[in-house]
């Protein structure tokens, strides 16, 4: 009987108070394990390594890929170790445990440095080409960050009287790849939770290659696959928040309440927002295998935060959740000659696929097609420009957008509808979508970009705070 947890960057920044709550807090003894805790990079460091999640600034491997000055990268490379070797010093004093810290990243930075420069010598011949080994790299450079800090949480727990273990699923010098699972199942073997605290990676170097496929959601990918092959009673995720009514930089803290109990469903429809609860794919081995998933703020730990699993649907139909998107990019396209034609919403798509944009909705008529993209504008304009050339006699317009949503584990609230165009009107914003699907979890309000937090804040007063949920929505 063992959980399986996972600690975000932002809450791992503040790894102080981490350990005088959730990993050590009261407990002693026994208390302290049958836990596996699964840690990402601290906050900023993989921004740092890789680009910027939310402004594209490129790191060291953006530098590199980029390969205009082959001195970009190793000046990003040295802020990089600057960063880490400030946080080892705020973590630990001058003393044995600092050197350990130190030593463990400086080889690791200088072993990723040499192969980066072999590589990039490697590609000045005809016969190799970089783009082909990018991937690689990419992995390589983000499996620094989670190494650092579940090397220094290590260290820190040990230090504290704690038999903590270091789980290194980066793969570093290890010649065989090995497939996910069998990663997995190979690390954990000869690992007693009874009486060791194993804290793990979030970057897994496997035979599928996870970022491949998830890019920089492969922590969460670690962290449910932990979960499901070592057969959890339970996967948590800390966050520095509660999966709250709304968001509480949007709507007053006094006004939110936290919601105790939802579905896999709904986080779904949170992850299609980009509001995370947990990626979509990772979130399907808990759901498969009936592992329920809870959400905790790290740093409240006597509060049983959320609870999420397959089968819940609340007493009474209710909105639980305002969320939404900024930063929306609707790209309309109008011709006649779409009409009974459907390759073009297949080729469409496929494009959009390519550029890596995305959709978070669609809508279409008999003429038109509108797709609501979240991506780089750079990739936007290049949309604008392939679908104009392929498509010569549309119509290719652009418009900057955003998506309110109204979620809830069953949405089936009498007059919803009405009472959602009328909160907006009442708070004078224009709708210029809306989408309901037959599922009856989600309902989207496609807005001018402008009005967002006014929307937010119309819809939560009008669905939420007026039916009096009180503190907790639906009780853990």
């Amino acid at each position: 009987m063992h959980t399986v947890e996972k600690i975000g960057g932002t809450s791992m920044s503040r790894f102080q108070e981490l350990m005088d709550t959730i990993l050590i807090g009261g407990r002693e003894g026994a208390d302290l394990y049958n836990r596996i805790f699964v840690v990402s990079a601290y906050g900023g460091i993989t921004n740092q390594l890789l680009e910027h999640k939310k402004s594209g600034k490129p790191g060291v491997y953006a530098s590199f890929a980029d390969a205009e000055s082959e001195h970009a990268w190793r000046i990003s490379l040295t802020k990089v170790k600057e960063s880490m070797l400030a946080k080892n010093a705020e973590l630990f004093a001058e003393g044995t445990d600092r050197a350990r810290a130190d030593r463990f990243i400086l080889e690791r930075i200088d072993d990723a440095e040499a192969c980066m420069d072999s590589l990039q010598k490697l590609c000045s011949y005809g016969h190799f080409k970089l783009d082909e080994h990018l991937m690689k790299v990419r992995e390589m450079l983000a499996s620094l960050g989670e190494a650092h800090s579940a090397y220094n949480s290590v260290l820190a727990l040990k230090r504290a009287g704690v038999n903590a273990r270091l789980v290194d699923l980066s793969g570093w010098h290890q010649e065989q790849h090995l497939p996910f699972d069998e990663m997995i199942r190979n690390h954990f073997e000869d690992v007693d939770l009874t009486s060791e605290l194993p804290v793990v990676t979030g970057y897994t170097h496997c035979a599928e290659g996870l970022m491949r496929t998830f890019d920089r959601g492969y922590s969460e990918m670690t962290f449910s696959k932990i979960a499901t092959v070592t057969n959890a009673t339970e996967a948590v995720i800390h966050k520095e928040y509660h999966l709250s009514s709304a968001d509480p930089a949007v709507v007053d803290m006094d006004k939110i309440v936290t919601i105790g109990r939802t579905n896999y469903d709904v986080a779904d429809q949170l992850s299609n927002l980009g509001m995370e609860a947990i990626h979509p794919k990772a979130a399907k081995g808990l759901r498969q295998q009936g592992i329920r998933l809870r959400i905790k703020n790290a740093f409240e730990p006597d509060h049983d935060g959320t609870v999420i699993c397959q089968d819940y649907r609340s007493a009474e139909p209710c909105v639980e959740i305002i969320a939404g998107r900024r930063n929306v990019f609707g790209i309309e396209i109008f011709d006649q000659e779409m009409l009974g034609d459907s390759n073009y919403d297949i080729e469409l798509s496929r494009l959009l696929h390519q550029l890596k944009l995305y959709v978070v909705n669609r809508d279409s008529d008999a003429n038109s097609i509108t797709y609501y993209v979240a991506g780089s504008r750079k990739m936007v304009n290049r949309a604008l420009r392939l679908i104009s050339e392929y498509y010569p006699s549309a119509e290719v317009s652009l418009h900057k957008v955003a998506i309110v949503s109204a979620i809830g584990s069953d949405l089936k609230v009498s007059g919803i509808l009405a009472r959602t165009v009328n909160a907006l009107a009442g708070a004078g914003i224009s709708v210029q979508a809306l989408h309901q699907s037959m599922r009856q979890v989600e309902m989207q309000c496609v807005i001018d970009q402008d009005d967002y937090e006014g929307a937010v804040k119309a819809l939560h007063h009008a669905l939420i705070e007026q039916e009096g949920h009180g503190d907790v929505i639906c009780a853990a």
